[in-house]
């Protein structure tokens, strides 16, 4: 799994460096040649991030003990993407002032203030975009982190349960185990209880064959 994970990192790390220097190119181009350099720098963008989607898809299957370390490189390269992304309305925002320019000629210096004007409020709603944003990926980060949290939390519960069970297990293993050396003990004290009868019945038997032998030698002297 993080052998997919490094590999999507891999294509992420190569699709930004065209990202970035294509990003570059875009105020020193004109015409056509800037047109077609925007159109291609969107179409990567929307690479990246189908690349990143894909990265965090497995990032989810990663088991949580090795998540911590393959988050971080998300939240990183999430960053970055934002980053290429404001760079590239910056971009198109110089790109579009330059076309309005053309088309207005003459006129355009007549209005400078106007453009002036459009500029500031162009910098103004990218800031606030970018401040949204910096928000969305600070309330998506907190949120992965607890769904994160979660998960942990659902397999520790798992954990516990596994070794609740496995403990109920030993104690009925103990129980039997119990019961068993306890028929095992009633039944060694039986054992020895015969055994014991035993013997004393063969002492008690040896001496009434002892004193039967000795009697019968008494008499039989005595007779003679």
């Amino acid at each position: 799994m993080s052998s997919d994970f490094e590999s999507y990192e891999q294509d992420f790390a190569v699709l930004t460096a065209e990202i970035t220097g294509r990003i570059g190119k875009v105020p020193k181009l004109v015409g056509d040649d800037k047109k077609q350099m925007v159109a291609n720098v969107e179409k990567q963008l929307e690479e990246a991030r189908e690349l990143l989607e894909q990265m965090e898809l497995e990032v989810r299957e990663i088991p949580p003990q090795s998540r911590g370390m393959y988050s971080s490189r998300m939240r990183s390269y999430k960053q970055e993407m934002g980053k290429l992304e404001a760079d590239f309305k910056r971009s198109r925002i110089a790109y579009s002032d330059e076309v309005r320019n053309e088309l207005l000629g003459d006129d355009g210096n007549s209005s400078e203030n106007q453009l002036i004007k459009l500029r500031e409020e162009r910098a103004h709603l990218l800031d606030n975009t970018e401040r949204l944003e910096r928000s969305s990926r600070r309330l998506e980060a907190g949120y992965q982190i607890a769904v994160e949290t979660e998960q942990i939390g659902q397999e520790m519960l798992e954990n516990l349960s596994h070794d609740r069970e496995k403990i109920q297990r030993a104690r009925e293993r103990l129980r039997e185990t119990d019961a068993n050396l306890g028929k095992s003990s009633r039944i060694l004290t039986g054992m020895l209880r015969r055994i014991i009868q035993n013997r004393i019945l063969i002492v008690v038997l040896a001496v009434i064959i002892i004193f039967t032998t000795m009697m019968a030698i008494y008499f039989s002297v005595r007779g003679r």
